[in-house]
């Protein structure tokens, strides 16, 4: 992920906490980029490391998702094929998933998922 990219999802992510902290621990970073040693890598795949997995994953249903992926992105950057065909595969069992170019984007996304009442908010 780019640097522009991390600021963005870090304000997404206190944004969320801040806004929303009892589900806190269900948005949770993954970390597959970066860049590692051949070893670290070959380690991380053993492990289910996955190219393609979204950035951000937020574990909470609604009436119509099991829950969300969010692929952060900045400016005009695009998928990956990679990318494109996680997306498909989560969105073929009952995830939601959108690219976030930005904070405010970030918002009205989560504001509008959560607000399809979830269970879990409604308790």
């Amino acid at each position: 992920m780019k640097h522009y990219e991390s600021k963005i999802q870090s304000y997404c992510v206190e944004w969320f906490k801040i806004s929303y902290p009892k589900l806190a621990l269900n948005l949770f970073a993954v970390p597959n980029g970066g860049v590692r040693s051949k070893r670290t890598a070959l380690i991380l795949k053993r492990e289910g490391v996955v190219s393609g997995v979204s950035d951000l994953i937020l574990l909470v249903p609604n009436k119509n998702w099991h829950g969300l992926c969010i692929e952060m992105k900045y400016g005009a950057n695009k998928q990956t094929a990679n990318q494109k065909a996680f997306e498909k595969a989560v969105h073929q069992v009952g995830y939601k998933y959108v690219v976030i170019r930005s904070l405010d984007e970030f918002i009205d996304t989560i504001t509008n998922y959560l607000d399809t009442k979830s269970k879990i908010l409604s308790n």
